[in-house]
């Protein structure tokens, strides 16, 4: 994957500082997030990303437009604004939301395996006890 643009945000999101990183390459934007904790310094920040940057975990990407827009006359941006609904978030949000969704199918079927297990461990140690009752130990 060739890597044309990245940038990594990072504000407060009380109680903790937290960054995006947001990487576009060929037509799709991908981001992760990441809690610092305590405010990061620059220099601190700096390492962290040099450090982790190939271990980040980013979302699947999403498609996105053009980098640079054509330039149109303001009035028909401002028309063609206000026709369009406006999507949920920016691209990096959204990128974000399809990764957590991901991770909660993935959560479930983790569950859901458990769970059948538990079921069949417990019904096979019902059946030794019935087991052992008729043999009358």
């Amino acid at each position: 994957m060739s890597l044309y643009y990245a940038s990594l945000t990072v504000w407060f999101e009380d109680p903790f500082w937290v960054g995006v990183c947001q990487r576009e390459a060929d037509g799709l934007t991908e981001a992760c997030r990441h809690v610092f904790g305590a405010m990061p310094r620059e220099q601190e920040v700096y390492q962290w990303l040099l450090q982790e940057w190939r271990h980040l975990s980013f979302s699947p990407g999403i498609p996105s437009g053009p980098r640079r827009p054509e330039r149109k006359n303001p009035k028909r941006r401002q028309r063609e604004a206000q026709a369009v609904p406006a999507g949920t978030g920016t691209k990096a949000q959204q990128a974000l939301q399809l990764q957590r969704e991901q991770h909660k199918i993935q959560r479930q079927e983790r569950r859901r395996q458990r769970d059948t297990a538990e079921e069949e461990r417990r019904f096979q140690l019902h059946r030794q006890k019935k087991r052992e009752k008729r043999r009358g130990h």
